[in-house]
């Protein structure tokens, strides 16, 4: 059992409970299990101090114990307050021996003071989801930024924040932007965020889709997905973008397009992904029919502004469900918020599912071991996950499946390289 300084989690006695869904995951995750018997093997991580930021899931669980298998000593912390699974962070700690900072629920200033605890573990290589990590370690703790020869950024979000800081120049160590993989965001985001959104918000509401107007703010890969499993349940599905080209993809898809104050007014049921700030404020909560339901899927709580909508109400019921606050504005209209307005797939569920999981943290172990692999190498900027990652990961998925595809044919490789053949 690691030693008591090693760890911070609601109670090591929930164990037993985490590590049979730690198994069971893994059951479902046979790419990662591949990728963690070679590193068995082959110890391509060892002798590298790493601290990952991650959500603290049965599925994060298994790329740790991948990470650790590899050689790697590794610290684990949460990368939002609401997303820890108390019970698996007690197995990571009791039965595996990684040194867990997570607790569900935990406030602002345990959840800094666990990134605290990452930074102070003085890594070689991070792992971050949204780029909290990274963020103090180019504030806070820059003493330790020097001895970091990669980072791996897991989210849309974070990938964002990085980009920004590279371009201000300001970005001290390379990253490997692995959310921008194909077999993470197209899966991931796409398939992952469209079932587990739904999976919280009908955990925490008990409402049924089909019949009600699900307005989804954002139509990137987890807009798609959200707006295509939302449709699938017979939801009428409204899409408000900013971006031409992604509102016109979506209108083709069939999806009623506008702008976010006209659909204030006819949404029962709100979705933000967007990863952006505000997008729904105060004159959308304004404009609301009573009982409507505001939930975000994005990173950060920022796209709700909750400050706005808090100064609207004449009151405010916390807890009127495990996970839904109420807020009663004048003339007695409630809106309702989901999981204060954090990530509600994994604050009021369990986030994306096993199998899409198992392609984002095999890409995510495999973009580790290249970054340590060109170490001193990379250029300080974000860079792409190597198409051959992507595409073992990829093949072996298929694999697994059962899935067999075909391959070109000589004449067919030639064909495609030449340019002497026309009509």
């Amino acid at each position: 059992m690691a030693k008591a300084k090693h760890f911070d989690v609601r109670d090591l006695k929930l164990a037993e409970g985490g590590r049979r869904r730690i198994l069971w995951a893994d059951h479902d995750m046979p790419v990662l299990a591949a990728v963690r018997k070679r590193f068995e093997k082959e110890k391509p991580l060892a002798g590298r101090r790493m601290s990952a930021c991650l959500h603290v899931t049965a599925e994060t669980a298994n790329l740790v114990r991948t990470l650790q298998a590899g050689g790697a000593d590794l610290v684990l912390c949460a990368s939002n307050p609401l997303s820890t699974q108390d019970d698996v962070a007690a197995s990571l700690v009791r039965d595996f021996g990684i040194k867990t900072y997570a607790i569900k629920g935990e406030d602002r200033r345990t959840y800094y003071r666990h990134i605290a605890a990452a930074c102070e573990h003085r890594p070689s290589v991070t792992m971050d989801d949204g780029a909290d990590l990274v963020n103090a370690l180019h504030k806070e703790f820059r003493a330790f930024a020097g001895g970091i020869v990669a980072s791996m950024e897991e989210t849309t979000t974070g990938v964002i924040r990085l980009r920004a800081m590279a371009a201000a120049g300001v970005l001290k160590f390379p990253v490997i932007a692995v959310n921008d993989a194909a077999t993470k965001h197209l899966f991931d985001n796409r398939y992952g965020t469209g079932q587990s959104t739904l999976d919280g918000i009908i955990r925490a509401t008990d409402r049924l889709l089909a019949g009600t107007t699900v307005v989804v703010v954002g139509y990137g890969w987890c807009g798609r997905g959200v707006s295509s499993r939302a449709n699938g349940a017979g939801a009428n599905v409204i899409v408000c973008e900013v971006n031409p080209i992604r509102a016109l993809e979506a209108a083709m898809d069939g999806f009623r397009v506008m702008p976010a104050n006209q659909a204030a007014r006819i949404g029962d049921l709100f979705i933000t992904v967007t990863g952006d700030i505000h997008v729904i404020d105060g004159p959308h909560f304004r404009a609301m029919k009573d009982g409507a339901i505001v939930c975000n899927s994005g990173h950060f709580d920022v796209e709700l502004n909750l400050q706005a909508l808090a100064k609207l109400a004449r009151k405010i019921n916390r807890g009127v469900r495990n996970g839904v606050d109420e807020y009663v504005l004048a003339g007695g209209k409630r809106i309702f918020v989901l999981a204060q307005g954090r990530l509600v797939n994994l604050a009021c569920a369990e986030g994306h599912p096993a199998s899409v999981m198992d392609m984002s943290f095999a890409t995510q172990a495999l973009s580790t071991e290249y970054a340590i692999a060109q170490a001193g190498k990379l250029a300080v900027t974000v860079h792409d996950v190597p198409p051959a990652i992507d595409q073992w990961v990829a093949r072996l998925k298929l694999a697994s499946m059962g899935i067999r595809i075909d391959t070109l044919t000589a004449e067919q490789q030639k064909y495609l390289s030449s340019f002497e053949m026309g009509t």
